[in-house]
């Protein structure tokens, strides 16, 4: 239960304000259709974060515990420092003639291909080799980040103190990477 909570803790705090965060926006302005937007968000999250989190199992099992813990560390210690690096819109999303579900499927799966909650997903499978947990966590907070952006858009993520919601995810990520250093210095 802790590596669900962990992950769905982790991908809410570095989903604010993250690209895709800023998709879910676009699209939601764009189509005015809360739930099939919402369902392409869940489906392409389930698919990508899938598809990350078995990667990072098998990227795991190539590796000695200890050296294992870390790459981790490292890793999730990189994550809090890109973190910290708020990201911007980058195309508007283009969305062609495609409905509300299908651009946000492509889109928002495209979009998380390389994107700090795809990693930290990847990274917290490796850590923890419980792919069912990290999947169902890093989805749930990707949706509890998401759906509310979707369904309230601008005057919503105007209220946010996004600079304050950074530091906080950078500070967790910095807490798990130490954990696991901490945990292949005592190994």
């Amino acid at each position: 239960m802790h590596v669900f909570l962990i992950s769905l803790m982790t991908v809410a705090m570095a989903e604010m304000g993250d690209r895709t965060q800023l998709l879910s926006l676009v699209l939601a302005a764009r189509f005015q259709k809360p739930w099939p937007i919402i369902a392409g968000i869940l489906l392409a999250t389930i698919a990508n974060h899938a598809l990350a989190a078995f990667v990072g199992v098998e990227f795991s099992r190539l590796l000695t515990p200890k050296v294992l813990d870390v790459v981790v560390g490292v890793g999730l210690l990189a994550m809090a420092g890109w973190t910290l690096i708020p990201d911007k819109d980058d195309d508007g999303a283009t969305t062609g003639r495609r409905g509300a579900f299908v651009t946000t499927l492509i889109t928002f799966f495209v979009a998380e291909m390389g994107d700090k909650t795809q990693i930290a997903t990847a990274a917290l499978a490796a850590g923890y080799a419980n792919l069912a947990a990290v999947v169902a966590g890093s989805t749930l907070g990707m949706m509890a980040a998401n759906v509310p952006v979707v369904f309230l858009g601008k005057s919503f993520a105007a209220r946010l103190p996004m600079r304050a919601i950074h530091i906080a995810a950078a500070i967790l990520f910095a807490i798990l990477g130490l954990w696991f250093l901490v945990h292949a210095v005592m190994a």
